[in-house]
């Protein structure tokens, strides 16, 4: 899925602003000013536009998900966990060592 602005696109398709897309269980909506993207493995990612995201998981990956949004335990002190498994203290070291080319 691919976001610029209300512009979305599915594996290069566009998703007509305003119109619901369910495909292979993938939906797409439109609540409010937001587009709301949500899968069927129970992830759910909203995006304003501009700079707001906000991402919910269902209780059943509490504990089962990996990096940028954490482990999903309620234990701060294992949010910040690299690739390698090592736990760093700094947010900004964090996301670079997410960093794909």
């Amino acid at each position: 899925v691919l976001a610029q602005g209300r512009n979305v696109s599915v594996n290069g398709a566009a998703v007509p602003e305003g119109r619901p897309y369910l495909h292979k269980g993938l939906g797409v909506t439109w609540p409010g000013d937001w587009v709301a993207v949500a899968s069927s493995l129970g992830v759910r990612v909203a995006w304003d536009g501009h700079l707001a995201v906000t991402v919910t998981a269902e209780p059943e990956l509490r504990g089962g998900t990996w990096g940028l949004c954490g482990t999903y335990t309620n234990d701060p002190t294992d949010d910040f966990v690299r690739p390698d498994g090592d736990v760093t203290a700094f947010a900004a070291a964090f996301g670079s060592a997410w960093k794909v080319p």
